[in-house]
């Protein structure tokens, strides 16, 4: 076996990390980058900002997004995502982790957040007469200065749509609602760079709202995740936007780095699915308007009110809404996360965590589509064409991982977005690739079940010590008054053990 230099920290294999020289992590070696990144979504000001008219209720559950909204705000452990950032590797869309490759699956999407993953793609054109459709499907014309291109601004759709008249009828409720589900989408699942402005591609896709649940969110919520960890991922890029509240939440779901437990019991029943919000449990962010329908607290006599439908059963990411604690499990330092990550042993990682319980107690939607839970198909939304990777991760789903078949870096499909491609119909322009997605049923990928733990010796972890980065923090590394890591004495250690 090659012998890995003490200094020579990048793959001996360079046959598949073929962008490692613009890699964050390559970066991190050398002492260029020890900023963490910065947050660019707007969860917690659409929480506070646009409190939900209970008379819209029934038509954003119909959409098939009621899940989002109660999720709500969660605050973002920043070094965190920046940690993961660093393993996430663009060419096989997979988290690089001594263990092996982790990466979030359409299965994280449906479970965790409780959206659609079968179903037509997402997508459309953008040839769009801003104030034509507007005026039909939001029943308001936007000023010039509500708009940007053809992204529309979400303050301006709170101030007009967030309070229908007493006397609404079902037009103004269901107009309302869209203004709602489109802030939502700009807010949670679709922020732009800074988080104040939502794409108007979307809004013809919440025309007849029943129809607006068959499309494959989860699909596409995850090619754009795809996409925000590839740009955050190369080069000095500073922030990352995408739905960070999924890449927090399938962490804290699957690895124990910053991982928080739950603090003090709730008063109606605990996690996985405690029915109660609380302050938010970082920086007191009261999740205001995310009550509705839930128990009051104790003490305190419920107003009465006009009866409404049964809270619907919530996706596993709702079970993070309340107290939480970290006296066990330190927080909030990159140093810290880099070390833990680089130290990380088998038994530090959740490879099922969706099992017993936790299924029996999940809404129809989240395990409606598992037949395709492992499809190796690309994921679309509109400009933006990502390919789904279970054969990377075959342990995620409980079954044996060999070594994975070559998977091509495309870099044209990541050259293009819709920056000055305003008047493009995506679903022309991608059509190969929608044709493709349409037979997703046919190319699901299938191995044995996964008998005990792999050994390091495996040849699957053989090969991938060859072509991945195992350890990132930089050796020996000591600071005066700092954390002193332990895992580069370990890597010291390793590579002249084992070559």
């Amino acid at each position: 076996m090659a012998f890995r230099g003490l200094h020579d920290a990048d793959p001996l294999d360079p046959s598949v990390l073929l962008l490692q020289d613009r890699h964050r992590s390559h970066f991190v070696e050398t002492d260029q980058l020890q900023d963490v990144l910065r947050p660019r979504q707007q969860m917690r000001a659409f929480v506070s900002l646009w409190r939900m008219d209970p008379r819209i209720r029934p038509y954003v559950i119909r959409a098939g997004f009621y899940g989002i909204y109660r999720l709500g705000h969660i605050s973002i452990d920043w070094p965190l995502i920046t940690c993961l950032v660093e393993r996430w590797r663009p060419e096989t869309h997979t988290f690089h982790v001594p263990v092996g490759e982790m990466t979030i699956t359409l299965q994280d999407v449906a479970i965790i957040l409780g959206l659609r993953i079968d179903g037509p793609a997402v997508t459309g054109t953008c040839m769009l007469d801003v104030a034509q459709l507007c005026g039909e499907l939001l029943g308001v014309t936007p000023p010039a200065d509500a708009v940007r291109g053809l992204t529309i601004s979400i303050r301006w759709l709170c101030q007009q749509l967030s309070t229908p008249g007493p006397d609404a009828d079902e037009v103004a409720l269901e107009r309302s609602a869209r203004g709602f589900l489109l802030a939502l989408i700009g807010c949670f699942l679709f922020p732009d760079k800074k988080g104040v402005h939502v794409h108007l591609c979307f809004l013809p896709l919440l025309r007849d709202l029943t129809q607006t649940s068959t499309y494959s969110w989860g699909g596409a919520v995850l090619a754009h995740t795809y996409r925000e960890l590839f740009r955050a991922s190369l080069d000095h890029r500073c922030g990352i936007s995408g739905c960070i509240t999924l890449i927090q939440l399938w962490s804290w779901e699957r690895l124990h780095v910053g991982r928080p437990d739950f603090g003090r019991s709730a008063p109606y029943p605990a996690p996985p699915f405690a029915h109660a919000l609380h302050d938010d449990d970082v920086d007191g962010v009261v999740a205001e308007g995310m009550d509705d329908g839930l128990p009051p607290e104790p003490g305190v006599q419920p107003e009465p009110e006009a009866e409404v439908e049964p809270e619907p059963a919530l996706p596993l990411g709702c079970k993070w809404r309340v107290p939480l604690t970290r006296v066990l499990n330190p927080s909030g330092v990159l140093q810290l996360y880099r070390d833990q990550l680089d130290a990380q042993t088998s038994d530090q990682v959740l490879w099922q965590p969706y099992v017993g319980d936790v299924v029996d107690q999940l809404p129809d939607i989240c395990l409606s589509d598992q037949e395709i839970w492992r499809t190796m198909s690309p994921l679309i939304c509109f400009d933006t064409v990502e390919w789904h990777r279970p054969e990377r991760v075959l342990r995620q789903f409980g079954l044996h991982q060999e070594i994975p078949p070559d998977c091509s870096y495309d870099q044209h499909l990541h050259r293009v977005d819709a920056r000055g491609r305003h008047q493009r119909n995506w679903a022309t322009y991608h059509s190969p690739y929608i044709a493709l997605w349409e037979t997703r049923s046919a190319r699901v990928i299938h191995s044995p079940p996964l008998v005990g733990m792999m050994d390091f010796q495996d040849p699957y972890m053989q090969w991938y010590r060859r072509i991945t980065r195992r350890f990132l923090t930089p050796r020996l590394h000591r600071d005066d008054m700092r954390f002193h890591t332990t895992a580069g004495s370990m890597n010291v250690m390793v590579n002249r053990r084992h070559g």
